[in-house]
């Protein structure tokens, strides 16, 4: 098995835990249902939320910048 599916991933909560009206985070962007199966999920679900959850920083960046 690989060693990155067999080592502990860490949360990626950064304390600042607020949900928009989307139920997302603005601190890790994790959805609500994310966040709530985090301490269950095995490492390769981990992995599939923490990159769900930089495609959506990735995009709510994107809609911060003003159009050029």
């Amino acid at each position: 098995m690989s060693l990155l599916l067999s080592a502990p991933i860490d949360s990626p909560c950064v304390r600042n835990c607020c949900l928009d009206d989307a139920d997302i985070c603005l601190g890790c962007a994790r959805s609500l249902q994310e966040i709530t199966r985090w301490g269950a999920a095995s490492n390769a679900d981990k992995l599939v939320i923490l990159a769900a959850a930089q495609e959506r920083r990735r995009l709510i960046r994107a809609r911060q910048l003003p159009p050029t």
